[in-house]
């Protein structure tokens, strides 16, 4: 299996994508998993997941977009909404000519993972949430910090100051301690998320996006009143029980109001499970889309159900 790096422009902007598991292109209707990366993340955040997938066989093609702002793909300004990044993922994979897929969402991608499944229910096949965004208010106090007014304005002088660089060197010096254990994972993919500030299109993405979602008492944007329109798509969630940016207890909660929902927890890891343990994830993943039956949603299957549950 190699992964490949590709670009498309999307009205007018480029976005980028990692390409993995080239072999199964040559089908007429590939099984597709994407892969949706955090906020101030990238492709490269699969990196762990793709290699393990090479190691132990694909029979799926696998993709990694990079949400505008993010990675390599344009860094505009503009809406940085968890619709408009569902948005932009359904003008990719309609460009790509995939109409349905298994979407995978770590952190902000989970957000963004459920916002497309929420408005696209036809082009969604199963869903796995990932140390996930929008499902409690709880998270890190340092992008609640990212909230505040006058981030727009103390974020670059950081970077240009070098305070920013300064700190990730401190990051990545810390998670090359041999005593540091499990946490050395977590901090070296923080650190390299906090690189990619050092930007100034990647910052302001950074400053629009968590503003978007979050505030100074958490986050501010919930999907888990809409769970329960997940009866049929088969749903995993997956979490580190250390997490130190959103909270394990998160997962469980939403594990009870998904229907049939799987949940697992890996002990040890941190916000990037998927990074901790790779090998494991991609089993994982392997064995839920083996296991379970593509959904076949449409709106008009949905509609009754939000209707009664207005009115019930």
């Amino acid at each position: 299996m190699t992964a490949t790096r590709r670009t498309r422009t999307l009205h007018g902007q480029q976005m980028s994508y990692v390409e993995a598991c080239p072999e199964v292109v040559g089908d007429d209707d590939p099984e597709v998993v994407v892969l949706v990366h955090g906020i101030a993340g990238s492709a490269e955040t699969w990196t762990p997941v793709l290699e393990a997938f090479e190691r132990s066989g694909c029979d799926r093609l696998l993709l990694a977009p990079e949400l505008l702002g993010h990675g390599e793909s344009a860094g505009v300004g503009g809406d940085y909404s968890l619709g408009a990044y569902a948005n932009g993922l359904r003008d990719l994979l309609a460009v790509l000519g995939h109409r349905r897929v298994t979407v995978v969402g770590h952190s902000l991608g989970g957000g963004v993972a459920m916002q497309f499944a929420y408005q696209f229910p036809e082009m969604c096949s199963r869903l796995v949430l990932v140390s996930s965004g929008g499902l409690g208010r709880g998270v890190s106090p340092v992008l609640r910090l990212a909230a505040l007014p006058g981030a727009e304005w103390v974020l670059p002088v950081l970077a240009s100051t070098g305070l920013l660089d300064l700190g990730v060197r401190g990051l990545r010096l810390a998670a090359a301690l041999p005593s540091l254990g499990a946490e050395a994972v977590s901090l070296r993919e923080i650190a390299r998320h906090a690189a990619s500030l050092t930007e100034r299109a990647h910052l302001d993405a950074f400053v629009d996006t968590v503003r978007a979602v979050i505030g100074p008492g958490g986050q501010r944007v919930s999907g888990t009143e809409r769970l329960y329109l997940t009866e049929g798509l088969p749903t995993m969630i997956v979490w580190g029980d250390r997490d130190p940016v959103i909270p394990v207890g998160h997962a469980r909660r939403a594990a009870a109001l998904v229907p049939h929902g799987r949940l697992e927890l890996f002990g040890g890891a941190g916000h990037f499970p998927h990074c901790d343990e790779p090998d494991r994830f991609a089993a994982l993943l392997t064995d839920f889309c083996d296991a379970t039956v593509p959904a076949d949603l449409s709106v008009a299957g949905i509609g009754p159900r939000v209707a009664a549950r207005s009115t019930g």
